[in-house]
């Protein structure tokens, strides 16, 4: 027997019993470290919280705060992916450039340097800094004492076990889609025996074990919540069903799922393997999304958020609210942690001191490539080569301009909300819908980009800036909450289910994903891509998808693990470019100058430039040059894990 991971048995101190004060409302608790023993020098134990009904809730309430957190805006307590200083997987992906030099992605990631001895904030989701065994623990101790606890009825104890079972099912997928089959806890263990053996489960036991919990939790929990304002954030039927497809959509993938390993070679290593292409995986995903639509369909309480108009503005407005408002119809499961909002409610202003977009996300610039990923408004597909042949490259962002209050924009509405681009307002009204302040001048020598397109750094590095969770003076005094998993990705994992799958067809799977452009105003997929045959070319209608999947949920995620499960290296490996944007003058000649500030009331706003992409080369990825060892599929185990030699057997390649 081998000694066992010291992180499933941590003592974690750190709360009192002050506060301990119990109340309903997750979004008002201070969540801290999880204590599971006696906190050194001080009275809680473990039989003091489950002998108090009150304890025992907010016990389960601190377990809410271990959850996965994917904003980095602060520091939490031993959750490095809130961290900015480790930096979000969408800066792997071909999304976005990371300009942030001191964080751990932009080194041993962009330099291809990272191994399993790897430090402190060096990997992209720490496998010992992320509160999941602290969760684990947390989990196990609550189901192995509630019996005991009074106080609580019957029906209170349930739905505790089951709200506790969905923890411990996210945590162990957060887990999972970095590294794969890893030991299956089924207790909290109690941390006197001298030795354990805990080897690493397959992917098929993984997944098998976080369905049985979400099935077991949703046969408990109600489908919605009763009381939303004071309970957002709690698990539901609904939620738990969502992240049931979730899961069953990325162990039926590639990664996972395929005649070949993604190492070639490791055709023995369950815990990277289905060992064969399993296509009953896909049924079963499709069923479990069958069921969820079912159900949704029955008892109804979440929809997408819709316009109340038809200004591009309004469906722009509509799928903000959708995504960051905390009462948002279509948010299933959220998470939060207890701080301001990202501009520090009301002590950042925006139009006197300019743009904070460097101090909140670190330097993540949108590509060329994302912004090319956008239909024209009407959902027709963007192509660069015919705009600028017809010479309407100016047109490609808005037509007009806010100062003359002619501004109309020219495209998918999305995104407004994932990039700033040149000409776009600082500002729109969460009621109207209306856009005010001034421009952003992304141009070379603008107020916003300066040099930071020639130089490759800075928000505006690739000629664009994020906006994604971050709306100026619109976000003061709100809570920015990390939306887990929202309607339109559910429509999103049924389309590809019915894609994927023998039991469905490529017409309903178009019809999924129309639903959800048409919440932006967008006209039908395969009515605006007639040469793609999307409903026979099965190959045409998944990139399709996965094109639809990174603009409705950018920053959420998804693009990075939609290319880990289908293993496209191609992606991974594809040179990326910015845009430099020149301003030009009456004569058709370069102005590297503002206009704000400086030719304001002197001169027209500009409305004729200059375009040229870019190839990134600062920073640049040790992939473009040297190719994508699959090894990066997966992450690799911190050497120190696998060498106490409980079982931990190290992914290939590292």
């Amino acid at each position: 027997m081998k000694y066992y991971n010291k992180w499933f048995l941590k003592v974690v101190s750190g709360l009192t019993l002050m506060s301990l004060v119990a109340t309903a409302c997750v979004d008002d608790m201070t969540f801290g470290n999880a204590f599971l023993e006696k906190a050194p020098g001080g009275t809680v134990t473990k039989d003091t919280v489950f002998n108090n009904a009150e304890y025992t809730r907010q016990f389960l309430n601190n377990l809410y705060g271990l959850q996965y957190y994917g904003l980095p805006y602060k520091n939490v307590a031993n959750q490095e992916s809130s961290n900015n200083f480790v930096g979000k997987p969408s800066a792997l992906t071909d999304l976005y450039v990371f300009t942030y030099g001191s964080a751990g992605i932009t080194g041993p990631y962009y330099k291809g340097t990272h191994s399993a001895s790897y430090g402190i904030r060096q990997d992209k989701f720490s496998y010992l800094k992320n509160n999941i065994w602290e969760a684990v623990r947390g989990v196990w101790l609550l189901i192995e004492n509630i019996d005991n606890v009074p106080g609580l009825s019957t029906e209170e104890k349930a739905s505790m076990v089951a709200q506790a079972k969905c923890i411990l099912a996210s945590r162990y997928f957060d887990v999972f889609r970095h590294y794969g089959g890893v030991p299956i806890i089924r207790a909290s263990f109690s941390g006197t025996d001298a030795s354990y053996s805990m080897p690493r489960n397959s992917v098929e036991e993984c997944v098998d074990f976080m369905v049985q919990l979400l099935d077991e939790a949703a046969a408990v929990l109600p489908w919605a919540l009763e009381t939303p304002a004071s309970d957002f954030g709690r698990w539901t039927k609904a939620a738990a069903m969502a992240y049931k497809c979730r899961i069953l959509q990325f162990a039926a993938s590639p990664l996972f799922n395929s005649a070949d390993p993604y190492y070639p070679g490791v055709t023995d290593n369950p815990a990277i393997w289905y060992g064969a292409y399993k296509p009953e995986l896909w049924n079963r995903c499709l069923d479990a999304c069958k069921a969820f639509f079912t159900e949704l369909a029955s008892k109804g309480g979440y929809r997408l958020q819709q316009a109340n108009g038809n200004r591009p503005e309004d469906y722009r407005l509509a799928y903000r609210a959708g995504y960051a408002n905390l009462d948002s119809p279509e948010v299933l499961i959220n998470t939060r942690v207890i701080d301001t909002d990202a501009f520090k409610s009301g002590n950042y202003n925006w139009h006197q001191w300019g743009d904070p977009l460097m101090k909140i996300h670190r330097g993540y610039s949108p590509t060329q490539e994302y912004m090319e990923m956008f239909p024209w408004k009407d959902g027709r597909p963007f192509d660069w080569d015919k705009t600028e042949a017809e010479g309407k490259l100016d047109e490609m962002f808005q037509i007009g301009t806010v100062e003359d209050e002619s501004i109309q924009l020219t495209r998918d509405p999305r995104l407004y909300e994932e990039i700033i681009v040149n000409g776009q307002c600082i500002s729109l009204d969460w009621t109207t819908g209306n856009m005010s302040g001034r421009s952003f001048e992304s141009w070379i020598g603008g107020k916003d980009a300066g040099n930071d397109p020639k130089n490759e750094t800075g928000s505006f590095a690739t000629g664009y800036a994020p906006i994604k969770f971050l709306m100026g003076d619109d976000m003061l005094r709100r809570y920015v909450h990390w939306p887990c998993i929202r309607l339109a990705e559910l429509h999103l994992i049924y389309a590809e289910a019915l894609c994927q799958s023998s039991q469905g067809s490529m017409e309903e799977a178009i019809a999924q994903v129309d639903i959800v452009r048409a919440r932006v105003g967008m006209n039908g997929l395969a009515v605006c891509n007639p040469d793609k045959n999307l409903k026979s070319d099965k190959k045409a209608l998944l990139e399709e998808i996965l094109r639809e999947r990174a603009c409705e949920l950018g920053m959420e995620d998804a693009r990075f693990f939609d290319l880990i499960r289908y293993r496209r290296a191609d992606v991974f490996e594809k040179q990326l470019h910015g845009l430099f944007i020149y301003r030009l003058d009456e004569n058709g000649q370069p102005i590297e100058s503002p206009w704000y500030g400086n030719d304001q009331g002197k001169k027209p706003y500009p409305t004729r430039f200059k375009y040229v992409k870019d190839p990134i080369d600062k920073p640049t990825r040790y992939w473009w040059t040297a190719g994508f060892d699959p090894k990066w599929y997966l992450s690799p185990f911190p050497a120190t894990e696998v060498n106490k030699g409980y079982g931990l057997v190290q992914n290939p390649g590292w």
